[in-house]
């Protein structure tokens, strides 16, 4: 658990592999797969240098789409400067919607290498960019006619803009030059999933304080209208990191212009989150909050039945 990629021994440098699933057929489809598969590789602390896509589409797809999709790869891999090294697409009557899997590829110096399960009690945990990046960009252009008359355009936009953000292999990557001793990649499940899964890999507790976890005012906005917990909201974008010091870490990521945060330190002991006064045990949560407004709401924003 907490492990998303496969490091292969190549003498002086590891070779990091990992592969991830994008399914329907959303606009930005290869441009989101890229990107979330050589999140993983990062994550690692290894560079991505290409990836491999499998594509396969429902009956009645044409070439046009599959030029579309195409395209957003070759968009994604010249934004990370990486090659797309080959794949498979295939049209098939066994499928609903487009699937689209990507395995990423990525090399690193094996004395820079990082895992998960390197966390030690003593080690501070630090959170890269802020909380919920994706699940708000998603909830803010599937439901925007519903967010429309609730919140400023301005803010509205911001906040689907959140998507760019996505991206964590410069996080990953200078994190692990600069003495991270795990990491890991927020998706399903938000922050707090991440923070169990991290714990579950290193074997240790977590001390957070839930009041120093970056929740930008967009995501708070979005979270209060649909009364979800953003901290439990998918959050691909950011990255959590632990290290022994947390100096080294902070300037080395604010010289790359990203954002970092220290929010609570590794334990021997619980896994505890401090919120609002109280100190709450740090579970695996049920299922990611964009689910349950999933289930809840459709897209024009009226409550399921």
């Amino acid at each position: 658990m907490g492990e998303d990629s496969a490091a292969l021994d190549f003498g002086e440098f590891a070779c990091v592999l990992s592969t991830d699933p994008i399914t329907g057929a959303g606009a930005n489809i290869g441009w989101l797969a890229v990107h979330v598969a050589c999140n993983d590789v990062a994550t690692m602390g290894a560079e991505p240098i290409g990836v491999l896509s499998t594509l396969l589409l429902p009956e009645g797809s044409g070439e046009a789409e599959i030029a579309r999709i195409m395209d957003d790869i070759h968009r994604a891999a010249i934004e990370l400067g990486i090659e797309v090294l080959g794949g498979h697409t295939e049209i098939t009557p066994k499928i609903p919607n487009p699937i689209l899997s990507l395995t990423s590829v990525g090399r690193v110096l094996k004395r820079n290498l990082v895992t998960s399960g390197g966390a030690k009690p003593g080690d501070v945990v630090i959170l890269t960019k802020a909380a919920a990046l994706e699940g708000t960009a998603i909830l803010a252009t599937d439901f925007a006619s519903f967010l429309q008359d609730k919140m400023p355009p301005d803010r509205l936009r911001h906040a689907q803009d959140f998507i760019k953000r996505i991206s964590v292999v410069t996080d990953g990557v200078v994190a692990a030059r600069n003495g991270a001793t795990a990491m890991h990649d927020p998706t399903e499940g938000g922050v707090i999933g991440a923070l169990y899964e991290l714990a579950e890999a290193s074997g240790v507790g977590l001390e957070i304080e839930a009041d120093r976890i970056p929740v930008l005012p967009e995501t708070q906005q979005i979270a209060a209208i649909f009364s979800i917990d953003p901290l439990r909201l998918i959050s691909s974008g950011a990255m959590l990191i632990t290290a022994q010091s947390a100096t080294p870490v902070l300037e080395a990521l604010s010289q790359q212009g990203v954002p970092a945060t220290v929010i609570g330190r590794v334990t021997a002991g619980d896994r505890t989150l401090i919120r609002d006064g109280r100190r709450l045990r740090i579970e695996p949560p049920e299922r990611d909050e964009l689910w349950r407004v999933l289930d809840t709401f459709t897209p024009g924003g009226s409550t399921t039945p």
